[in-house]
């Protein structure tokens, strides 16, 4: 459904052109419009977003005055927001990202080279330790929402979806810090010893608990942690499956309607689906840091095959494709997972003999190989951190990252408009019909019916 019609546009919004040319419109998406503008006081090219979703536009310029000053965060120079009228953000003006970075090395058929995906994962890994660390949890995170500027510097972008689990300034690793230092070749985590760099999991994992439980029983209706409506999957330039999951009635949404989004409570429809967390899909809504985690996986294992780990085309078809490389999501892999909302509901046969990770990873280093199996696992516990990531022996190995200087930027993006980096990157697919799946069988319960699938 598009959004509803506005009686004016960023171009007579008078306090805007004053202050700006708008040159032309480079991305549009359900529910926001990006445009390339030149700042007149010193020609500055910036992007101009408007945003028409409220809680979108709260939750990025939240984030990103909360961020001001991450190297491997986009930028906000300013915004312009009055009632009634849509928040238009000024952004840094950033041509191309990970996803044309990627479409260009698979065009070359030679792959990218070691050294070059090393610079990428840091600079990602940087991005997402920025946001960690003031708990800011980014929900989605892909290709397309890592934007890289002329000069090689990958910045995360689009935190309409984001949402901030602590406090604004609290740091998870705060008796522990971590700087960055950027010397206009490089960018790497300062130098330190690794066991004071990394974030001690119990700590965190404690502190998340706290923050969970405090979510819960506050009122979470105000500043910072507005909480997830209805059209929170709509409202960034990321579209989600929502509206055409064919199973949404019977499985995704009936086994919550105790649970009031009024509540403050997390929504499970977040991200883009060919990088959503397991927990996700089952319907978690009581998820951290994590599920950018498991996101992060999937893009590094992008980075090195040039193809998606896993493309479902449908909610259920992802949970297949991950189950048939990882293996049965059960207590022993995941302890405390059948308490998922939706674990109950939807079953798979048996996998026998999972090929595991090393099989969609061919040609790849063991650790290579490992990088990912530390994000890519089904318990959220288990998973990584960016900070533990940083401090990754494969980074400090041969070949090294390359300074960020001599990093291959592609001179054009994929395309204009539609497929700008300031449009949706729509990695989803379309969603496959229950038939693709071949025989379907529905049970009825106590509560309701389960779902198996072959």
């Amino acid at each position: 459904m598009d959004p509803p019609s506005k009686s004016w546009s960023i171009h007579t919004r008078s306090e805007i052109i004053a202050k700006y040319q708008i040159l032309e419109r480079v991305g549009a998406g359900a529910y926001a419009d990006v445009y390339r503008g030149r700042r007149l006081s010193d020609d500055l090219i910036v992007a101009l977003k408007e945003i028409h979703d409220y809680q979108s536009a709260f939750r990025e310029i939240d984030a990103l005055q909360i961020l001001q000053g991450a190297p491997n965060v986009v930028v906000l120079h300013e915004y312009f927001w009055r009632e009634d009228e849509d928040a238009v953000l000024v952004l840094e003006y950033l041509r191309t990202d990970l996803a044309t970075v990627i479409d260009d090395a698979k065009k070359k058929k030679n792959g990218l080279p070691v050294g070059e995906i090393k610079r990428w994962m840091m600079q990602i890994l940087c991005g997402v330790d920025a946001c960690h660390r003031n708990m800011i949890v980014h929900r989605d995170l892909k290709p397309g929402n890592l934007l890289i500027g002329d000069d090689g510097i990958l910045k995360l972008a689009d935190f309409g979806q984001a949402r901030i689990l602590g406090e604004p300034g609290f740091d998870a690793s705060e008796e522990n810090p971590q700087t960055y230092e950027h010397d206009g070749s490089s960018l790497q985590a300062g130098s330190g010893n690794q066991e004071q760099g990394t974030v001690l999991r119990e700590e965190y994992f404690r502190v998340l608990d706290e923050l969970k439980t405090k979510r819960s029983a506050d009122d979470i209706d105000k500043d910072t942690n507005i909480p997830d409506g209805n059209t929170s999957c709509l409202a960034t330039c990321t579209t989600s499956d929502i509206d055409d999951d064919p199973l949404k009635s019977s499985f995704s949404y009936e086994a919550r309607e105790d649970e009031g989004e009024e509540s403050g409570c997390l929504t499970s429809c977040v991200g883009t689906r060919w990088f959503r967390a397991p927990e996700l899909l089952y319907g978690s809504t009581n998820y951290g840091l994590e599920i950018d985690l498991w996101s992060l996986g999937c893009i590094f294992a992008e980075l090195l095959t040039l193809e998606p780990l896993f493309p479902g085309t449908a909610d259920i078809d992802q949970l297949s494709r991950i189950i048939n490389v990882l293996g049965n999501l059960d207590e022993k892999a995941w302890p405390g997972c059948s308490k998922l909302p939706d674990y109950g509901i939807i079953s798979f046969s048996k996998v026998e003999n999972p090929p595991g990770l090393e099989a969609c990873l061919p040609n790849r280093s063991p650790y290579e190989v490992s990088l990912v199996k530390k994000l890519v696992c089904y318990d959220p516990a288990k998973r990584a951190t960016a900070t533990e990531l940083l401090h990754d022996k494969y980074f400090n190995e041969e070949p090294l990252p390359v300074p960020v200087s001599e990093l291959h930027v592609p001179l054009n993006r994929k395309g204009e408009d539609e497929n700008s980096p300031w449009h949706d990157y729509n990695y989803m697919g379309s969603d496959s019909d229950l038939e693709d799946f071949g025989p379907v069988n529905i049970t009825k319960t106590g509560t309701g019916f389960s779902i198996q699938f072959p």
